[in-house]
């Protein structure tokens, strides 16, 4: 089988197994991995943290990895089972020189992968380590190092990242809320049954078992025909909101007592006017996709807004830049600053969100409401043969409407506004679209789809 280059994307490394991950990439992914840590940081004494989700070939390719980062004479602190924020959390907190963990996020079963950082548990992407470490994977020839690096087991990070976040919030003001938690079979039940040992609320359990199949629904709550279960629980038990994780719980979601999904956008803005009552005046961040509602209000609570790229180590890196109080992406990635780095971390997302309803006196569908002011296309994948052309179409088109031209295009036309992007790995076009109401989306998403698939033609 030829070396699969087509794996390592813009903010991780992710494909199939075995036909594309196999235990021998993942030796020499560690070892390229190591080598290149080596050389960022010009030190060999290194120590780095690993740890796994709970797919069944989580296990055999992190002892794989392992392997090729200690042959390479570099130390190894193991956590075993943890979230992608867990992950973050230890490698930031304990100070280790970076750390790699083996997941493939909300992709299905036959998916893994690998997310790697360096210290403060900032993301090697695609622009800053990826593509150097699989050109070093492919090549696979590494140095023979005198000295091999030891493994070691640690224990108790999961509590230590619910006690950090407990100091975040006050729980003596969260109500006794009964919470209906769908965990997707994912990681993220963990630090949800650590969380919720210090809460007054009341927690229905859905899909908490460690399963890699994910024999219940894809654990990703982005898409929602994911989210109908956890729907007929809140409906049938009366509770007073829902809380949904992805596969690595890297992204949190919240549906209110109706059952209706609280917009990611809403949940940023809401997230975005407490943190500027705790630093008032400070920059927060969201991607380029449509959520004006973020920015509104962001600039109600006397915010700096800043718009970044998609992608989750983009928008930490910019937010780093930035000096951030706190940023958050269209797909529920919400990012926290701590003293020791800048990242997701969901317990304190979820405990800020619980306290801020309970002191409102109001249910989460009165809080989320008036925020509900336009209305979206969701994102629509075009199939196009040739990306930049259609951009630039597009651009040709609406040039007096442009607003930004970075991660694809966006436009606003008053009433309405739009991103549209080329995909990373496929020959395909997004398109997000945002208006004042449902009319003027439809409209909208009609008027720019003729331009995307629009044929160039050629006069001879």
């Amino acid at each position: 089988m030829s070396f699969p280059t087509h794996i390592f994307k813009a903010y991780d490394i992710r494909g199939l197994y075995p036909e594309e991950i196999t235990e021998d990439l993942a030796f020499r992914i560690g070892s390229a991995y190591a080598v290149f840590l080596k050389h960022d940081t010009g030190r060999d004494d290194l120590t780095v943290m690993v740890c796994r989700d709970m797919r069944v070939s989580s296990t055999p390719l992190q002892a794989s990895l392992v392997r090729g980062i200690t042959e390479q004479g570099v130390n190894v602190v193991d956590i075993d089972l943890a979230s992608t924020p867990t992950f973050y959390f230890g490698v930031a907190k304990y100070g280790y020189d970076g750390g790699v963990q083996v997941t493939a996020s909300h992709n299905p079963a036959q998916f893994n992968g690998f997310k790697m950082v360096r210290a403060n548990a900032v993301a090697i992407s695609g622009e800053t380590g990826i593509m150097d470490i699989r050109d070093m994977a492919e090549k696979n020839d590494f140095p023979v190092v005198e000295t091999i690096g030891n493994v070691s087991l640690r224990e108790g990070t999961i509590q230590d990242e619910v006690a950090y976040a407990l100091t975040k919030a006050d729980v003596s003001n969260i109500k006794p809320f009964h919470v209906v938690v769908d965990n997707g079979n994912g990681m993220g039940a963990l630090v949800i049954d650590e969380l919720f040992k210090h809460l007054p609320c009341t927690l229905t359990r859905m899909y908490f078992d460690l399963d890699g199949t994910f024999p219940n629904h894809e654990a990703n709550p982005f898409k929602e025909e994911n989210n109908e279960d956890i729907r007929a629980k809140i409906l049938e038990t009366g509770a007073d909101l829902g809380i949904m994780l992805d596969g690595d719980s890297d992204r949190v979601f919240f549906m209110d007592n109706t059952g209706k999904t609280v917009e990611p956008a809403i949940v940023r803005g809401i997230l975005s006017q407490i943190y500027l009552r705790e630093y008032p005046g400070g920059a927060v961040g969201y991607d380029v996709r449509p959520g004006k509602i973020t920015e509104d209000m962001i600039l109600g609570a006397g915010g700096k807004p800043f718009v970044t790229r998609v992608g989750h180590s983009l928008i930490k890196e910019k937010s780093r830049e930035m000096n951030a109080i706190f940023a958050g992406e269209s797909s529920g990635h919400f990012f926290v600053r701590a003293p020791f780095g800048f990242f997701e971390m969901p317990a304190i997302i979820i405990l800020k969100f619980l306290q801020e309803i309970s002191e409102s006196g109001k249910t989460v569908r009165e809080y989320v409401a008036p925020y509900e002011t336009y209305a979206h296309s969701g994102e629509i994948n075009f199939h196009v043969a040739d990306k930049q052309n259609a951009l630039n179409r597009l651009r040709t088109q609406y040039e007096d409407h442009l607003t930004q031209d970075f991660d694809g295009l966006s436009f606003d036309f008053g009433d309405w506004w739009c991103n549209v992007r080329m995909s990373n790995t496929e020959d395909a076009v997004r398109l997000n679209v945002e208006a004042v109401n449902q009319a003027v989306v439809t409209a909208g998403v009609k008027e720019v789809s003729k331009i995307i698939q629009k044929e160039t033609v050629l006069f001879l």
